[in-house]
């Protein structure tokens, strides 16, 4: 399994589909970061994604048939006092979430510059986290 930053041609938003969400990580922020997968360039690609609360809800109302049971969970492991919290769906038992007919449009983050990280021929050229914003959520609608 391939790092998808390190499959980008450039730092322009771009499109994925055929996603997988591997785990669910709540800290003490406002955010949370999905651990997830998607084919892309005829491999297998992991990244991890940062989403306000309100995006999150939009995702896992688009697993279909595993929802309910993923948006439950998910109250359940914010009402904990514990911080950090992981939500994990890598196993027999609880495996990846699909998100079926839906295609996310991502952004490209990059690390923060640090003023000694030039050299004489001027700053260094960061390579992207793995690390993306959301952009846009799009479901493909059937006739």
């Amino acid at each position: 399994m391939k790092l998808l930053s390190d499959s980008l041609a450039d730092d322009a938003d771009f499109f994925i589909e055929q996603i997988y969400i591997v785990a669910i990580v709540f800290d003490n922020t406002d955010d949370v970061t999905v651990w997830a997968t998607t084919f892309f360039d005829n491999d297998t690609h992991f990244f991890h994604l940062a989403l306000p609360f309100k995006a999150l809800d939009t995702l896992l109302s688009l697993a279909h048939d595993r929802a309910e049971t993923l948006q439950e969970e998910v109250a359940d492991a914010l009402a904990r006092a514990d911080w950090p919290a992981l939500l994990e769906y890598n196993s027999d038992e609880q495996p990846p979430v699909p998100l079926p007919s839906v295609a996310l449009k991502l952004s490209v983050t990059y690390p923060a510059a640090e003023d000694d990280e030039t050299d004489e021929e001027g700053p260094d050229d960061p390579q992207p986290h793995n690390i993306f914003y959301l952009e846009g959520v799009f479901v493909r609608l059937d006739s």
